[in-house]
């Protein structure tokens, strides 16, 4: 064992008024194995809300990294910080709450319309076809959460399970099942009947596209899913299906499931909820996009980051 000790990164940080901490860790410790000390010092300080640096350093160190290599054979005195990240939520609860929004409130207003809109609604073949897709796009990425995603950040700050959960509670649940499910759009509306949106070979095809989107993102995810082996941070270029073309066709072929929603109904709320998801995709594809570029240099191959040819 050998002796470090680490010092607070602001004023504010909680737990315990005498910074630095002196901390014993194994020779050939880890950044987790700092994290592991402090949580044994102050038990309620628990790792995944601390953020380890060095000292008058913004970047974190990451978990694997060993301190040899971070300090060199400098282990005595402050030569770490730390900063307290605040309360935390693990990534896999986070999508269990986003994913589990619209599946709770799109039967609410699908099943019960008369306390929606003051009146029953015979479903429209449209409405039944729309409300399959959401529930079946949502279930699909429920059970992706359980059996497919491997997280390289185990938890993120839990204020932001709000924020994230705005997105789908409020634009893909509330708004969009509240337009979709209205009299507007059942089986006896001018908007519905004789109109291409009562049409089956036109829902055959609809469902058809939305059908290869969906099926075309598990497959990205499945690609992605394999290049990191369990409780690593591993990454690699991947190749395959949709990623010759961009580097990030799992968002490419949900905003094509998206589209096609927003095409069948023509409804404002499926073109807002649209226009939000592709801001927000377009926005995490172009990050991951220089990230890959960054870490692979010149081993990155040419490809667009959402759209082909085009973004």
């Amino acid at each position: 064992m050998v002796e470090i000790a680490i010092s607070s990164a602001s004023r504010s940080l909680p737990y315990s008024k005498n910074w630095p901490l002196t901390l014993q860790v194994p020779q050939d410790g880890t950044i987790a194995d700092v994290k592991a000390a402090i949580e044994q010092k102050l038990p309620k300080f628990y790792a995944s809300r601390q953020k380890i640096t060095l000292k008058n350093d913004k970047n974190p160190l990451v978990d694997e990294q060993k301190l040899s290599e971070v300090l060199g054979d400098k282990f005595q005195g402050t030569e770490l910080q730390v900063k307290d990240l605040g309360p935390q939520v693990g990534w896999r609860t986070v999508f269990f709450v986003e994913y589990g929004g619209p599946l709770l409130i799109h039967p609410l207003f699908y099943f019960f319309p008369k306390f929606w809109y003051g009146k029953d609604v015979v479903h429209s073949s449209l409405q039944n076809y729309v409300y399959a897709f959401v529930m079946l796009h949502f279930l699909k990425r429920e059970l992706e959460t359980i059996f497919i995603h491997r997280f390289s950040n185990g938890t993120m700050p839990l204020m932001n399970i709000f924020k994230n959960s705005g997105h789908y509670h409020i634009i893909s649940g509330v708004l969009l099942a509240f337009d979709i499910y209205r009299p507007k759009y059942s089986a006896t509306s001018p908007f519905i009947v004789d109109t291409y949106r009562n049409n089956q070979d036109f829902l055959y095809v609809a469902a058809g596209i939305w059908a290869f989107a969906e099926l075309s993102n598990f497959h990205t995810h499945m690609t992605l899913r394999s290049l990191r082996p369990p409780g690593t941070r591993t990454r690699a270029i991947p190749y395959g299906y949709g990623f010759s073309l961009v580097s990030c066709p799992n968002y490419f072929f949900e905003i094509m499931g998206w589209t096609v929603v927003a095409v069948m109904t023509n409804s404002i709320a499926a073109w807002i909820f649209l226009a939000f998801s592709v801001y927000i995709m377009t926005i995490w594809a172009l990050k991951k996009h220089r990230n890959y570029k960054k870490e692979f240099g010149k081993d990155y191959p040419k490809r667009r980051a959402l759209f082909p040819f085009i973004l």
